[in-house]
């Protein structure tokens, strides 16, 4: 059961007209509190306008409002974007360019987005061209292509001095695509070639200098360590010769007269059983003898004394 049908149950013994008149009242009262109560969520404000003249801000929550008398105006506070289509630009160069970006934007004074402009869409879009036409005017073709973020924080900064007086801040703007002219591209295209090609040649010629440096790196260690084996060797021949010399030394030491006339007698007798018939003797083998000579003239003086 309805609202109106208790009403009418309750003003039971009431006549036609009076039910028409109460009917009307209540049609009247939820009307009224329809346009009078307005619920604003946590992203909204309302701007109310009393008799054309801007009072204030109001949201979030229920918001109470008179009909006829107070106009409200809901505005947005989220974040939004703005898509700016191909624009053609000249760069300083004289070299034609198509630039589209998309502008990031959120309102911070409601009031200021309703009263100071009547659409901020169609405002932004119409600065945003002529400020891209602007910034890229002043810059070469290859920075327009090289240095897309300082364009981009350029043209925020710009958009930004703009849009402030309007209640709206740009948050980022950011360009999609840029696109040079075809024989800009075609040349961009062989550049790009020619570059890879030099990073490649440069990269062997490189890769080669490393192996050669590497070679001769190890033909040096190499012959580090061949000159350092043969010192290593020439050092041990020589402690063994010098040993070899000194073991000859200590046993030639030893050695005594006899030992040595024992030792001529031994050469003689090799040389009396070569075939030979002449010998030749230097004089200086009578020295070599005179120790045996000497051995035999003192046993023979020994016999004689027996």
């Amino acid at each position: 059961m309805n609202f109106f049908q208790e009403i009418m149950l309750q003003a039971g013994g009431l006549s036609i007209g009076e039910e028409v008149l109460i009917f009307i009242v209540a049609i009247i009262i939820l009307a009224f509190l329809f346009y009078s109560i307005k619920i604003v969520k946590e992203y909204q404000r309302i701007v109310v306008f009393r008799f054309g003249r801007a009072l204030a801000e109001k949201g979030p929550g229920i918001v109470f409002i008179w009909p006829i008398i107070d106009y409200p105006v809901r505005v947005d506070l989220r974040e939004k974007f703005l898509t700016v289509p191909h624009q053609t630009c000249i760069t300083k160069d004289n070299a034609p360019v198509d630039v589209d970006f998309i502008i990031y934007f959120k309102v911070v004074n409601a009031s200021d987005s309703v009263i100071q402009v009547q659409n901020f869409e169609g405002a932004a879009l119409g600065i945003a061209t002529t400020t891209l036409r602007a910034v890229i005017g002043d810059i070469m073709l290859d920075e327009v292509l090289s240095k897309r973020e300082n364009i981009n924080a350029i043209l925020r900064t710009k958009l930004d001095e703009v849009t402030t007086r309007w209640g709206v801040k740009i948050t980022n703007v950011e360009i999609r695509e840029i696109l040079p002219p075809k024989n800009v591209q075609d040349a961009m295209i062989l550049q790009m070639s020619a570059e890879r090609s030099r990073r490649a040649v440069v990269t062997e010629a490189e890769g080669k200098k490393a192996a050669a440096i590497t070679v001769a790196e190890g033909e040096k260690q190499s012959n580090i360590l061949k000159a350092e084996g043969e010192r290593q060797a020439a050092i041990l021949r020589a402690e063994g010769y010098a040993l070899a010399l000194t073991t000859i030394y200590n046993a030639a030491k030893q050695i005594d007269n006899k030992t040595l006339a024992l030792q001529y007698l031994d050469a003689l007798k090799n040389i009396g059983s070569s075939p030979s018939t002449k010998y030749i003797i230097p004089m200086e083998f009578t020295e070599l003898i005179k120790p045996f000579t000497e051995t035999l003239k003192g046993a023979n003086d020994n016999n004689t004394k027996q």
